[in-house]
């Protein structure tokens, strides 16, 4: 009897809020096999002791680039490095906080059938993010931490990260 393979879940985001925001949702996913990417140097021992003090978790870090809308150049090769990411790893669900990392990655994990989760950013208090509202037609769930941000065609509010 063979045992069912974990389900694989793709964490990414850019750095800073952003990362602070989805690693304070990890107990949500303890009984999956996780891939976490970001743009922050220095996050490998900090993920492998959090996995060793909450069971020995299976995890891995992948470290991208820095990109953003008004570096074009760097965002088609962070488009390259996700692509490869989600075509090597081939994850189930793809959870992000943003920003263009996120978008991207959700984009691509379409197209190989992943389900998608954007959770926009708490500092996103006044609008939904660009990011945000250009990714809605590629996210299975599109969430706001901002109640009065709520729109008929979504996002939808379940409460804040922070």
């Amino acid at each position: 009897m063979s045992v069912p393979a974990r389900q694989k879940l793709l964490a990414i985001s850019s750095g800073g809020g952003h990362w602070i925001q989805l690693f304070r949702m990890r107990p949500a996913w303890d009984n999956l096999d996780v891939t976490y990417a970001c743009t922050m140097y220095g996050l490998e021992d900090e993920i492998a002791q959090d996995a060793a003090d909450r069971g020995g978790l299976k995890v891995r870090y992948v470290l991208l680039p820095e990109a953003n809308r008004w570096q074009k150049a760097r965002l088609i090769g962070l488009l390259l490095r996700i692509f490869w990411l989600i075509l090597r790893f081939n994850p189930d669900t793809i959870i992000t906080t943003g920003a263009a990392h996120g978008y991207f990655a959700l984009r691509i994990g379409k197209w190989f059938g992943a389900k998608t989760i954007w959770i926009d950013s708490i500092a996103n208090a006044g609008e939904v993010s660009k990011s945000g509202m250009m990714v809605k037609p590629y996210a299975d769930v599109w969430l706001t931490q901002w109640e009065h941000l709520v729109g008929a065609e979504g996002p939808i509010f379940q409460g804040a990260v922070l």
